[in-house]
């Protein structure tokens, strides 16, 4: 295998509705698994990197589903816990045209927000990594589990291991207040940030100028201020955003912007008719670490990044089951969709 990459958060057991049905239609659920750190995890095994995912789950066989879900995709599971009684469930409605996609939670209580400090050896888990990654969703559930985010940041440090963090905040997990104050600890220890057009007003109160998420405009020469506002205060090395143009549920406008400390690299722009976009950010950060930890350089950095979660919002599930030379045929400008024969 690769290179070794650690991601730590909650794997959730997703029901959905058959396609476009509404949850009061439904008759039935489909069941697959997913969670913002897991989903980055598959993203990097596919590319050929040792990924291991880090959580606790319970004993019992719905726990054990999660992990073979992993395992499924070459994921090293070994440091999961086990312990506790339930895993995290989120329920999808997909939308459509007009009518926008719904998640609702029942994760309360689930094993890892239930985890303790002493759960979790980060100086053995980070042996041999070179990367560590996690979500502003996971500090989001407690202030024990943000407090083995820190535990884990600090190790990771310590031991030499690049860490990223998607800033991917959740209004229904906590509030912006507390999301600043908990993240703005934690991204001390941060050296490649990720966000979407949205979380770094959300939880820092930096905002891009001229935007407006809801109507679909995005000014992309305000989010090189946003970049640079947030490296300033946080001394990161690499600042990643999304720019997500929302036309409809079905069809967006999909670009991103990196910022290195010097200069400002935008990636082309796709129009993306949608399959499903859950997961949609997850695989622009495991294309983002793919490329970083590959030595691609900044521009070719932030094109595979998006090429790859372009390519997830055409699968369904959480996953992005795709390889890298799939990514770096679209992010050449391959975008006909033909058949490959």
């Amino acid at each position: 295998m690769g290179k070794k990459v650690v991601t730590f958060g909650e794997i959730m057991l997703r029901l959905a509705p058959e396609g476009y049905y509404r949850f009061v239609q439904a008759d039935s659920f489909g069941a697959t698994y997913g969670g913002g750190e897991a989903n980055v995890a598959v993203s990097l095994a596919n590319y050929g990197f040792d990924a291991s995912f880090v959580t606790k789950l319970p004993e019992h066989e719905i726990g054990q589903a999660a992990v073979n879900s992993l395992r499924k995709y070459g994921v090293d599971t070994s440091f999961i816990v086990r312990g506790g009684d339930r895993l995290g469930i989120y329920f999808l409605e997909k939308g459509a045209s007009q009518r926008p996609s719904k998640v609702i939670y029942d994760r309360a209580g689930s094993s890892i927000a239930m985890a303790g400090r002493d759960d979790f050896n980060w100086y053995e888990i980070f042996a041999d990594a070179e990367w560590f990654h996690f979500t502003g969703i996971t500090p989001a559930l407690n202030d024990e589990v943000a407090a083995i985010c820190l535990d884990a940041c600090k190790a990771a440090k310590k031991a030499g291991l690049i860490i990223s963090c998607d800033l991917n905040y959740r209004n229904k997990l906590w509030s912006k207040e507390k999301a600043g104050r908990v993240m703005g600890e934690l991204c001390k220890y941060v050296d490649v940030c990720i966000a979407n057009e949205e979380d770094a007003a959300d939880v820092f109160g930096i905002k891009a100028a001229d935007t407006d998420v809801a109507k679909g405009e995005v000014n992309r020469e305000g989010y090189k201020e946003v970049a640079r506002k947030l490296a300033e205060r946080f001394g990161f090395s690499k600042v990643a955003i999304t720019l997500r143009e929302s036309v409809s549920a079905n069809d967006n406008k999909w670009s991103a912007m990196l910022y290195d400390g010097e200069d400002y690299y935008f990636s082309k722009k796709y129009l993306m008719h949608i399959v499903d976009r859950v997961g949609g950010g997850d695989s622009f950060g495991g294309g983002l670490i793919c490329a970083c930890l590959n030595g691609y350089d900044p521009q070719s950095t932030i094109e595979f990044a998006v090429a790859a979660s372009c390519l997830k919002h055409s699968i369904e599930g959480d996953f992005n089951m795709v390889t890298i030379d799939e990514v770096l045929r679209l992010a050449g400008g391959d975008t006909s969709g033909r058949v490959q024969r």
